[in-house]
């Protein structure tokens, strides 16, 4: 038989599953519209700053929408103003004019008038010469009433409004030609790398096509996904250590930042979504790649310890096999952490006492079977 002695050791319970890298500050230029790339401005790798030039897509219609939506908004502007000062230079100055002709018209109606009244009492004008003089007195004195309120008041608040509706209605052209100038011209709204280029120069791309993509990569988390039996073991804050294959030479480490809050599936297994933020991330663990994490979800210091092999489990009892006098004894104990490795014993074992690994031909291990131990314990 082989044994082991019990002996205390620090113990960690473990869980492992994949995941894929994902960089939590990124910025995705996508094309607002079918069409041809015109340049790609950047390398792979490449450092930007806010507002470096990413990618141009050709639109040679952009420069014109823009140019005309300026000069109409420009135009309303000019009209708003004139509205506010009473009219243009040239308006004033005609309304001046018009006055003067109103009023001129109005002093011949009242000497015209006051001409045929006088001939009217002598016999030598109709009554019909005195009415129509008459009437061409009131149409002067409304002509000239018009022109007065047109000089203190030349536009109505109606006006005012209507303007100030179409400058609304040219500024919202100018920020849509503003967006498609931009958009045919995609800049980094952010500073970080340049990690994903799909497209080259002379590309036809239709909309929606992933053209460019910046990330900080200094800042990235895992998504993993760990089946459902042990996600309810998961909380916030426990450590994790991150392993990829590209980087054989190189581990990470980092914690749980959201444990998960649900179970889904995931191809024939059940599991539980968890995010994982990494901690010492270097711009060396790059987007989109695989890797193995393995979460840390309990750990005792000094604790008595067994290896795993020797644990046997039936229904709700955990026990072992001692040897006492050359038989096997079985021995119940109950555990605490149980690793992939060893096994913690909170009760039933005192330290160096020696536990049954296996037998040396393999035989099936029972209670009272004489037995000699093969390692000496």
């Amino acid at each position: 038989m082989w044994t082991a002695p019990a002996t205390y050791q620090d113990l960690s319970q473990q869980v492992s599953t994949n995941g894929t890298v994902a960089p939590i500050s990124e910025f995705q230029a996508h094309a607002f519209w079918p069409g041809i790339i015109d340049k790609v401005n950047v390398e792979l790798g490449d450092k930007v700053v806010p507002g470096e030039l990413l990618v141009s897509m050709k639109d040679p219609f952009a420069v014109s929408r823009m140019t005309a939506a300026k000069a109409a908004l420009q135009g309303w502007l000019l009209s708003q103003e004139s509205i506010r000062n009473g009219g243009t230079q040239g308006d004033r100055i005609d309304l001046r004019g018009n006055l003067a002709h109103a009023q001129l018209e109005q002093a011949e109606a009242i000497k015209r008038l006051s001409a045929l009244q006088q001939l009217q009492q002598k016999g030598a004008a109709s009554a019909a010469e005195v009415d129509a003089a008459e009437q061409r007195l009131k149409a002067a004195n409304a002509t000239l009433e018009t022109m007065k309120e047109k000089s203190t008041e030349p536009y109505t608040a109606a006006d005012m409004r209507n303007a100030s509706s179409h400058v609304a209605d040219a500024q919202a052209n100018v920020d849509s030609a503003k967006i498609q100038f931009n958009n045919a011209n995609i800049a980094s709204p952010m500073a970080g790398t340049v990690y994903s280029i799909t497209v080259q120069a002379y590309d036809w791309v239709p909309v929606g096509t992933d053209l460019v993509r910046v990330a900080d990569l200094k800042s990235v988390e895992v998504r993993a996904y760990f089946d459902e039996p042990e996600i309810g073991k998961l909380i916030a804050g426990q450590p994790v250590k991150i392993v990829w294959d590209g980087r054989s030479d190189r581990v990470w480490h980092g914690h749980i930042k959201q444990a998960p809050i649900a179970a889904m599936a995931l191809g024939t297994r059940s599991v539980g979504e968890c995010i994982i933020a990494v901690d010492d991330a270097k711009e060396d663990l790059l987007p989109n790649t695989n890797v193995v994490v393995t979460a840390t979800i309990q750990q005792r210091s000094h604790v008595l310890t067994i290896p795993r092999a020797s644990l046997h489990v039936e229904g709700s009892k955990s026990y072992v096999f001692g040897v006492t006098d050359g038989r096997l004894h079985r021995t119940p104990v109950d555990t605490g952490i149980v690793g992939l490795d060893r096994a913690e014993i909170t009760r039933g074992l005192a330290e160096n006492e020696a536990v049954v690994l296996n037998a040396v031909d393999d035989r099936e291990l029972r209670d009272d079977m004489r037995v000699k131990p093969a390692n000496g314990h």
